[in-house]
């Protein structure tokens, strides 16, 4: 285990080199001059100048690349261009709604998801399966903003049940804070549901075939035990996989989500930032979510174990 931790470690870190040279030089490369949007449509060429001698924009690549990565490796991962504010600083003070909502979707799209795959595997064929089958191809389907959209039509502003946008952190209260947050929970979590629920399904099909599942059922076993003793628990790593891979995918509809609902979060951070063109909070964004995304691929390999014991690394 510990050589396995070893060699997933090392390649995380090379995979974090390739992430960060492709960051710097697709923002390096890409239309836009931040130097430009900050000196405003009347500045002439000696003022847009000044700007990028200012903020190192006309160092070579090498340079600024070096200067970069010597900068993040110490911690500091720059200031912003237009708020003038250190980067950490801007990213903690919009973690807790992302977090918020990241966690609440996390929780809804697994316990939903997981509990209807197994309902429809156990009863194949049947009424929740049919379901199941519809209701994932309108996950897969339907845009979060559309169905986002949608939901603020109805439950906001037709029966004005939940607020139409905005977030309330917790320390304003518990209620105030999870009602904000219902409405781009569900948005967000539908095509998780989806995603979850099928694999679910699939997995749990394949063991409940399975001819020690028919012993167990010749030896009297209650649906129960059979269900979630034998058949989930041999069907746990297809589905503790998807999950992994849903929470990192959940990392890119937190930022359409929360622009649609209004949420300060990260995500809205970043659409702001890559408006302004304002380099060092998209660059830091994308190496902590890419560097997350590493650490929760190294989670789910790791639990594997956990679900197996025949797993050995």
């Amino acid at each position: 285990m510990a050589a396995y931790i070893l060699r997933r470690s090392i390649s995380a870190i090379a995979v974090m080199a390739m992430v960060g040279i492709f960051v710097f030089l697709l923002l390096r490369l890409a239309p836009g001059d931040p130097a430009a949007i900050i000196a405003g449509k009347s500045a002439t060429a000696e003022m847009i100048a000044g700007i990028r001698e200012k903020l190192g924009l006309n160092d070579p690549l090498p340079v600024q690349f070096i200067r970069w990565v010597r900068d993040v490796l110490g911690g500091d991962f720059g200031t912003s261009i237009f708020a003038g504010r250190p980067v950490l600083d801007l990213i903690s003070q919009r973690l807790e709604p992302t977090l918020s909502l990241s966690i609440l979707t996390m929780i809804l799209s697994v316990t939903v998801g997981v509990s209807i795959g197994i309902l429809a595997a156990w009863r194949t064929g049947g009424l929740v399966d049919r379901l199941l089958a519809a209701f994932s191809a309108f996950g897969y389907s339907v845009p979060v903003f559309v169905i986002g959209y949608f939901l603020i039509y109805f439950f906001a502003i037709k029966t004005r049940w939940l607020p139409v946008q905005g977030y309330l952190p917790i320390e304003r209260g518990l209620g105030p804070w999870f009602v904000h947050l219902v409405l781009p929970t569900v948005a967000l979590s539908l095509g998780f549901i989806a995603f979850i629920a099928r694999v679910t399904r699939a997995s749990m099909l394949e063991v409940l075939s399975e001819d020690y599942m028919r012993t167990a059922a010749a030896k009297g076993a209650s649906s129960y035990s059979m269900l979630f003793h034998h058949a989930l628990k041999n069907a746990g790593v297809p589905i503790l996989t998807v999950i992994g891979i849903s929470f990192a995918y959940l990392i890119g509809g937190v930022v359409l989500t929360e622009t649609v609902f209004n949420i300060p979060g990260i995500g809205r951070l970043v659409v702001d930032a890559i408006n302004n063109r304002d380099y060092p909070i998209i660059q830091s964004v994308l190496i902590l979510t890419s560097g997350l995304y590493v650490l929760i691929n190294l989670t789910v390999d790791l639990a594997y174990t956990l679900i197996d014991p025949r797993i050995r690394y």
